[in-house]
């Protein structure tokens, strides 16, 4: 039996991932070890791996969150001045999700949604 996922993502640099996520996304510090990051918020754990390499437009690293309070989400990130995707403002999709995008320091792509 499946119980959860942990997304693992491309970190090219641990202290910029570090801020977006616990500044500006609210996630927290879950475990640190150098070059592996685990950050959490709510019941969402995301797992970071340092890849100083990394060039962020060619990373198609993407991750899809549900969500039970997405107009509160999206008010709390438009605050705190999180960039939205210009392709992924707030909208009703026609497969039955209301969602947005944002793209962290190394482009991974995270979409919110919650069922409409």
């Amino acid at each position: 039996m499946l119980t959860q996922i942990h997304p693992k993502l491309p970190m090219r640099d641990k202290a910029a991932t570090k801020a977006f996520y616990l500044d500006l996304l609210g996630f927290t510090l879950l475990a640190d070890y150098g070059e592996y990051l685990m950050l959490k918020r709510d019941l969402i754990e995301i797992h970071f791996f340092l890849f100083p390499g990394l060039n962020p437009k060619d990373n198609y690293g993407q991750v899809y969150i549900r969500t039970d309070e997405i107009d509160g989400l999206y008010g709390i990130f438009q605050h705190k001045g999180v960039i939205i995707h210009p392709n992924g403002t707030l909208a009703d999709k026609p497969w039955g999700q209301r969602e947005f995008s944002l793209l962290d320091p190394d482009h991974n792509l995270l979409t919110f949604g919650q069922n409409l």
